[in-house]
């Protein structure tokens, strides 16, 4: 089962991580993150490494990570770079970019769903 589902995040996401492959098991990143939108926006940090991270991975384009980085406040870019999530492989590669930036923290707040 587990093997299944490693193989499927691999084919989906070109994602390599047990975090893919555990969040694929039910779908629930994109309704976590949606629903921790505003307590995410207070401890995410855009700024250094993982906006760039999230265009390497193909998450979001040049164009909206230019409309991200014109936000004012680090809680603006916050809430316009979660208002991009649209779907289950964009959020998987969004928690690889945080564990990649040093994270680790938001990836568990979201896997925890706030608790």
């Amino acid at each position: 089962m587990l093997n299944d589902i490693v193989i499927r995040c691999i084919k989906h996401c070109a994602v390599h991580s047990l975090v893919c492959a555990v969040m694929h098991a039910d779908d629930r990143i994109l309704p976590a993150i949606t629903a921790l939108k505003y307590r995410l926006a207070d401890f995410i940090d855009p700024d250094f490494g993982l906006l760039e991270d999230l265009l390497t991975l193909g998450v979001f384009t040049r164009r909206e990570i230019s409309d991200v980085r014109s936000e004012r406040t680090v809680y603006e870019r916050n809430d316009a770079l979660l208002d991009l999530l649209t779907s289950e492989e964009q959020c998987v590669k969004f928690l690889k970019a945080l564990q990649r930036t040093g994270q680790q923290h938001v990836v568990n707040y979201i896997e925890q769903n706030g608790g």
